[in-house]
């Protein structure tokens, strides 16, 4: 039997038991936020971990930050999802370096928030380019690697946004709702091969640097309302009457990863205080 136990510390969790000891591993998107967050709690249940992410100064700066709080195996590369020789070089580096690759973690992503009549195209492509095309070509690569040992999760971090429609985020849902049914449809093709995909869906991470440096200040001005009322609004819509932790979204993204999950594949987790349930 695994007992796991954890205790709270500061804004985040320590933990005393591995479930993922010496599995290897990759995260997108991994310069600041989430993705780095992400990487920490990969780190702590005991994987070896390679982080990526477009802005170079960013991903160096992180993988610093990770291996002098946490020691480890913890190497930072620049990657670019929407360019293919980039992820096809990901994959390989990872693969090398450890010989094979058990965890893969897609959270590279961006969001435009416009009127879908005001929306300047290449704006609305570009969100598509990185959200949707990104995630084929890291799933390309990435099962390749799996399918060649048989084993391997691959976690798609997508947002309660693929499951229903978003106020003047056309493109944002649109990619998120076109991930899951690539989720779904490379889970079909992977499961007589040992290989599981499944998508973590957040809610909103209201304290996340997306949010923080972008976001309140993206909603407030299509939506009429000051960025204070902004916070608030997406807060009342909660029942559980707060904004998605990082931590929230750790604990299933670790469980996906573990054989605790073994039967389960094509899913799209909810992880949103109930405001999303489908």
């Amino acid at each position: 039997m695994l007992n796991i136990t954890s205790t709270r510390m500061g804004g985040g969790m320590t933990y005393t038991c591995q479930m993922l000891k010496d599995k290897r591993a990759v995260v997108t998107g991994a310069g600041q936020g989430l993705g780095e967050a992400i990487a920490e709690r990969l780190i702590h249940e005991g994987c070896r971990v390679l982080i990526a992410d477009v802005r170079e100064p960013q991903i160096f700066e992180a993988a610093a930050r990770l291996k002098k709080r946490l020691g480890g195996d913890v190497i930072g590369i620049p990657c670019d999802v929407t360019v293919e020789s980039q992820v096809e070089a990901l994959v390989e580096r990872a693969d090398k370096q450890w010989n094979g690759l058990d965890i893969f973690v897609a959270n590279a992503g961006i969001l435009v928030s416009d009127a879908l009549t005001d929306f300047d195209v290449a704006k609305w492509r570009k969100v598509i380019d990185v959200n949707l095309v990104g995630q084929m070509l890291c799933m390309k690569h990435a099962l390749r690697a799996m399918e060649r040992q048989k084993s391997g999760s691959y976690i798609q971090i997508n947002s309660k946004s693929g499951k229903k429609g978003s106020f003047k985020n056309s493109a944002y849902a649109a990619s998120k709702f076109g991930a899951i049914g690539l989720v779904q449809s490379a889970a079909l093709e992977m499961a007589d091969k040992g290989v599981r995909i499944n998508a973590v869906c957040p809610g909103n991470l209201l304290d996340s640097p997306l949010w923080v440096n972008s976001l309140f200040q993206q909603y407030a001005k299509n939506q009429g309302i000051p960025e204070a009322e902004v916070r608030q609004k997406y807060v009342n819509q909660v029942p559980m009457k707060r904004g998605c932790r990082y931590e929230d979204v750790g604990n299933v993204v670790v469980f996906l990863a573990s054989d605790l999950s073994s039967y389960m594949t094509g899913q799209a987790i909810n992880v949103t205080g109930g405001q999303e349930m489908r």
